[in-house]
């Protein structure tokens, strides 16, 4: 399918649709879940002192518990999704809580350098609208001194065409560490663009968990882009105003780097 940009016009933001019109052209996520947790335990020492363990009972159902140092200690039982991106570099996904209480857990576990990445999202209820935050604790399995994940301006320069299916494709452009463009090329937001904030850490080498939150819609994405594989797999997470509803989107696309952008040499003269 082609994609011809040509008469597409600016689309003033009181006329975009509902954050939900992804829901239906981005389908499900089509990798296959991963079984290789069931029946595990993995424990790891955050940076900020706290512990977090997932005991995965089987393919689906795990209890998260989440201790301080001063061993407060809260659990959860949740459905998961475990998704191998690469061999033993496992992306995990879960949400708990209902209605504007939900959270959704994302944790990127590296099991070959026992290096990982918890991503916490959340609502909050402001005075105009229902917003989200992500909070990000890196992490280590305990009882290593593995290397935690680093901040990467790898992406930045690359622009990157996204098809997340038959019918919905984007374009994103990424400026700095803390910056991207996010266009919709077809589908349910074709002629939507936006820049937002975003942070991006290595987790191997042309592996980036990517995280964006939107100004305009509320949205909280993470994901792990790999530049090798040619693949993102993520989560949006959000909240529907039209339905006063959470919104849980799971994805993975096919990617394609159109092009890297290099300043000239004299970018850094006066």
């Amino acid at each position: 399918m082609t994609v011809d940009n040509s008469f597409q016009d600016y689309v003033p933001v009181d006329e975009w649709p509902s954050v939900s019109t992804m829901l239906d052209g981005f389908g499900d996520q089509t990798l296959p879940a991963s079984s290789a947790l069931a029946g595990t335990s993995v424990a790891l020492l955050g940076e900020d002192g706290r512990s977090f363990t997932m005991a995965f009972r089987d393919d689906s159902s795990l209890t998260w518990t989440i201790a301080t140092a001063a061993d407060d200690q809260e659990s959860v039982e949740a459905k998961y999704k475990a998704v191998e991106a690469r061999p033993r570099i496992i992306i995990i996904d879960f949400v708990h809580g209902a209605g504007r209480q939900m959270r959704d857990v994302t944790v990127v576990l590296n099991q070959i350098s026992g290096a990982a990445t918890v991503a916490v999202s959340a609502l909050h209820e402001t005075d105009e609208a229902v917003k989200g935050s992500t909070e990000f604790t890196h992490a280590r399995l305990e009882g290593t001194k593995a290397a935690l994940h680093q901040r990467s301006a790898g992406l930045v320069g690359k622009r990157i065409y996204y098809r997340y299916s038959d019918v919905e494709a984007y374009e994103h452009i990424y400026l700095t560490p803390g910056t991207f463009v996010w266009h919709c090329l077809r589908g349910g937001e074709k002629g939507l663009a936006d820049v937002d904030r975003t942070l991006a850490f290595e987790v191997a080498e042309e592996l980036y968990i990517f995280f964006w939150t939107e100004r305009v819609m509320t949205v909280e994405s993470v994901l792990l882009v790999d530049l090798q594989e040619q693949r993102s797999i993520g989560r949006m997470f959000g909240w529907d105003d039209t339905t006063d509803a959470p919104l849980v989107l799971p994805f993975n696309s096919r990617l394609t780097v159109l092009n890297t952008t290099a300043y000239p040499q004299d970018h850094h003269k006066h």
